[in-house]
């Protein structure tokens, strides 16, 4: 069934820096068709924000410290995705990014002719919902294609999901990440275990590569805890780290373990 034409869009708004925070929502209230139903001083918050109030449309800006934009997106389920908008200072490769994935887009500082093209497009979408359902699948596509053409910097803290919180693992503290099923657990130095929904290939890419190696298809483990490599009976290799873990390691995966950093 189409939406109704004539309710208010909701929306809500997160940013770090308050002062465009506090211009884009004053911008947001000079239009009778909005309604904003929350705003985010963190992509941590918004988050939160988001799977309590379910808006029509979420304004996050890019460039947050921590969580940014695109994490936060990353973070939600998919049934959680409203309609995205990423606010952002000028960047070429997100501008192409989006153009290219039809997610819409506010450079800063936002204008507001500007904004109200984005708001009727958000209406546009909202009455229909084919669009809606196609709209996270184009921002996954946009997510992947800013990325590939950015090449962000190694990941220095990753964002997990607990409840209603998010809590930030640092990855210096990781001891291992093994793969299971569509979820990466994520096992720390102290043997705290986290759970993620990501894909190995793609959380290897973003983590540096002199300082975690691949044990076997669906392991990757901290080289700098890795205390010793056992060979068990058939042939096969156990990696044992200093916080107890017990590894499984490739007959290919221990060749290159024993080239790259045993030296054996």
């Amino acid at each position: 069934m189409d939406r109704d034409v004539t309710a208010r869009l909701r929306v809500v708004v997160a940013d770090d820096e308050r002062p465009a925070r506090t211009f884009l929502i004053a911008l947001l209230r000079s239009f009778d068709d909005v309604v904003i139903v929350g705003e985010a001083d963190s992509g941590k918050g918004a988050v939160a924000l988001i799977q309590r109030e379910r808006p029509d449309l979420a304004l996050l800006d890019l460039q947050m410290p921590e969580v940014d934009g695109i994490s936060v997106v990353r973070m939600l389920k998919r049934k959680e995705i409203p309609l995205i908008a990423f606010v952002t200072a000028y960047d070429e490769y997100a501008v192409r990014a989006f153009e290219v994935n039809a997610v819409d887009y506010l450079l800063k500082p936002v204008d507001k002719r500007r904004l109200r093209e984005t708001l009727n497009r958000a209406q546009e979408r909202m009455e229909h919902a084919e669009i809606v359902a196609e709209q996270a699948a184009r921002v996954g596509a946009a997510i992947e294609a800013y990325e590939e053409a950015t090449k962000p910097p190694y990941l220095e803290r990753i964002p997990v999901r607990q409840r209603e919180e998010v809590i930030l693992v640092a990855v210096n503290q990781i001891a291992s990440i093994v793969a299971e099923g569509e979820f990466l657990n994520i096992t720390t130095v102290r043997g705290d275990r986290h759970t993620i929904t990501y894909r190995l290939k793609d959380l290897e890419a973003r983590l540096d590569p002199a300082r975690f190696i691949r044990l076997g298809r669906g392991t990757l483990a901290n080289v700098d805890l890795i205390a010793k490599v056992s060979l068990m009976p058939g042939g096969t290799h156990v990696a044992i780290l200093s916080n107890g873990q017990r590894l499984q390691v490739s007959r290919i995966q221990f060749r290159a373990l024993r080239d790259r950093f045993l030296k054996l």
